[in-house]
Order: structure tokens, then sequence, then C-alpha cells
């Protein structure tokens, strides 16, 4: 159970890496400017890709934290 679990974990984590950005622009464009039928299930990971592109400028441009911050990149020296 744990793996599965695990891999549950990991297809979340790519998915929402690659179409919150696609959600959160398009959401708004087939609602308004389509005519789509309001869709709450839609609507809740419209909010959560805006949680974390809100999230992701902030740690980026407030906090100017980066995954690299504990110098285990190699650029870094």
């Amino acid at each position: 159970m744990p793996q599965f679990l695990k891999e549950i974990y990991g297809v979340g984590i790519l998915f929402f890496y690659y179409v919150k950005y696609i959600i959160l622009i398009g959401w708004p464009v087939l609602l308004y400017g389509l005519d789509y039928k309001p869709n709450i299930i839609m609507d809740i990971l419209w909010v959560y890709c805006l949680a974390l592109m809100s999230k992701d400028i902030i740690f980026k441009f407030v906090l100017k934290k980066s995954h690299c911050d504990n110098g285990s990149c190699s650029s870094k020296k």
C-alpha cells in the first residue's frame, strides 16, 4: 500500500507541475470566453493551481529561495 501512495503522490506532483499553468489560464477562457458551464471540480482545481502559483511566486521573488540554497547544486561554488 505505501508504494501505491508514493506513485499517486508522484503522479500528482507531475500533473500539477505541468498542468497548473494550463488550468490557471485556460479555465477562465473556457468559462467566460467560450461559455462553458460552471463545474465545481474545475473551480476547486483552479483555486488549487492559483495557490500553487502564488507559492511559486512568493518563494522565487519575495523570499528569494531556490532549490540550490543549501549548496548542493553543481553550478554553485
